[in-house]
């Protein structure tokens, strides 16, 4: 019905057991964010962090044989500062083999679970400030009220490219996982490792021989004492501040003393280790379908000895943030300010692929539909990682909905706002603009008869659409606050039930003062631009599997 399009969801009989199961039990952050307001039954914001274990998830794929050349990335910045141009660096997405009936299933199920706990992260973090960059840490600056001119033309960025570089990265939707995977050769000599992509998240860490309480990954842990690139941050090193300690910090006695760091995600989501220096070197192919290996010496990075969490089979993460330890902070000095990525639909062939690429691509500049919004700063306390935008309103079959302005306003204590997220699956909307949404979509959807799915209750509204065979469904689009439009394809905000031929909205809410998030769901097929030099985000209609 949706073409090239169909999930397969299956039945759940209460989704507040599962998440209970897998994030430990949900506290209460504030006296009017009780369990009324969350949408998602259990979805409580929480007051702190725990250490709940949850059970973890093995991974088992096999691998494309690996290329045999390895480059030093520091030639291509000498060449940089010749040329004045910065190289493009392009990696394939791809997805794991899988069954597609069965593994689709786990996928929007566990995914949803998942959801969950981030939302419940991502407003900690903001809450209690804990891993805030360090330029906002150590500076204090208050930041100032924002304004919003439209974001900068295409024009105004002027093309620098010099060639396009291509590696693989995957889709966990096989492992019931939302998030996507890259696959990255730590050390010397470089040994593969899996890791997952997070836009939300600025540390890049792996788990550590020796790994004394970790969740189970496919493959070896990484042992730092088996390569010859690895060093350690000293306590005293002024990076060692770019990092949160643990609680309470150990005192600094010494040169040689390594520097710890504590980093958190949810209530069973962290990792603690030392903080240092390693070569992280990534697996490429190149437009004219050559392999091989580059590599970035110098990564700061987390050496993970302590590490809890859903993270799928993984070792570890690799962050997209825009605090300073990110790995695309990292390459700014290679690639620029820039990069994006272009993700398939999650019912898609596993040998199609989806694209991550570091710096500018000459292709999306020219995209006649590319379209812009400004990247905005969240209140005073708002974690500075996370990549928001200003929405003004939102339109169903073209017509706004009347939400009031004020719901999309990061608040003074530096909750509220809407971000834009590689990590979540779905979108979650605020209230009250959820229900207005939701209310908005009944009135419009008149040919189809409104059905409960009693054993699945999470997605709502939902319509029976047995034995048609071209969906008539309202338009969806966000309208920002310096004039773009955003406007999604039916597939991106609607969810096909089979066999019960039963079309869901995609789209759920979350309690009050949370935030409001743009997920991957609603980003499959859109080549989206994170242009931190000029502060905007691009986005334009693509179909990701000819990138």
């Amino acid at each position: 019905m949706f073409p090239g399009f169909c999930i397969t969801l299956v039945l759940l009989s209460f989704i507040s057991a599962v998440c209970l199961a897998a994030a430990g039990k949900i506290h209460t952050h504030e006296s009017n964010l009780n369990s009324s307001n969350a949408l998602l039954m259990g979805v409580e914001l929480p007051n702190g962090p725990s250490f709940n274990t949850v059970s973890p998830c093995t991974l088992s794929t096999s691998r494309q044989s690996r290329a045999s050349h390895v480059h030093d990335l520091h030639h291509d910045e000498d060449t940089a500062r010749e040329t004045g141009k910065k190289r493009t660096f392009k990696l394939r997405l791809q997805h794991r083999s899988k069954d597609k009936e069965e593994k689709a299933k786990k996928s929007v199920m566990e995914s949803t679970v998942r959801d969950v706990t981030r939302i419940q992260t991502l407003h900690r973090r903001i809450v209690e400030k804990k891993n805030q960059n360090t330029l906002s840490r150590l500076t204090k600056k208050e930041q100032k009220g924002t304004t919003f001119p439209p974001a900068p033309s295409t024009e105004s960025y002027a093309s620098t490219i010099s060639g396009h570089l291509t590696a693989t990265l995957e889709s966990g939707a096989s492992l019931g996982s939302g998030e996507y995977f890259m696959d990255v050769f730590v050390g010397t000599p470089p040994k593969h490792f899996s890791l997952i992509l997070d836009t939300g998240s600025d540390l890049n860490w792996i788990q550590c021989v020796p790994c004394l309480d970790c969740f189970e990954q496919n493959g070896p842990h990484y042992n730092p004492q088996e390569s010859t690139s690895y060093r350690n941050i000293s306590c005293r090193n002024p990076q060692c501040h770019l990092v949160s300690s643990p609680d309470p910090p150990l005192p600094c006695v010494s040169d040689n003393q390594t520097c710890p760091y504590y980093y958190w995600y949810g209530d069973s989501s962290n990792t603690t280790g030392d903080f240092a220096f390693e070569s992280f070197t990534v697996n490429l192919t190149s437009i004219d379908g050559k392999s091989e290996l580059r590599r970035v010496d110098n990564v700061m990075f987390g050496c993970g000895h302590w590490n809890r969490g859903l993270f799928h089979g993984a070792a570890g993460l690799l962050g997209l943030g825009r605090g300073p330890l990110s790995f695309s902070s990292q390459l700014q000095s290679l690639y620029g300010h820039s990069f994006s990525y272009c993700l398939v639909d999650r019912n898609s062939d596993s040998s199609v692929s989806s694209k991550l690429i570091f710096g500018e691509d000459e292709n999306l500049m020219n995209h006649p539909e590319l379209n812009f919004t400004s990247l905005v700063n969240g209140k005073e306390n708002a974690v500075d990682t996370y990549y928001y935008v200003q929405v003004k309103s939102i339109l169903v079959g073209e017509e706004e909905v009347e939400i009031p302005e004020n719901v999309w306003e990061s608040r003074a204590e530096g909750v509220g706002g809407t971000i834009i997220d590689s990590g979540t699956t779905l979108s979650y909307f605020a209230e009250p603009s959820y229900g207005i949404i939701k209310e908005a979509f009944l009135k419009k959807v008149k040919n189809y008869p409104v059905v409960k799915l009693k054993d699945f209750p999470i997605l709502d509204p939902c319509f029976n659409v047995s034995g048609v065979k071209e969906l008539d469904l309202p338009g969806f689009a966000i309208r920002f606050r310096d004039g773009a439009v955003w406007n999604f394809p039916v597939e991106n905000y609607f969810i096909m039930i089979e066999p019960d031929e039963v079309v869901c909205l995609a789209i759920m809410g979350s309690p009050p003062s949370a935030l409001s998030i743009i997920g991957n769901y609603q980003q499959q097929n859109f080549h989206i631009l994170y242009d931190t030099k000029n502060s905007r985000l691009g986005f334009a209609p693509t179909n990701c599997a000819e990138v």
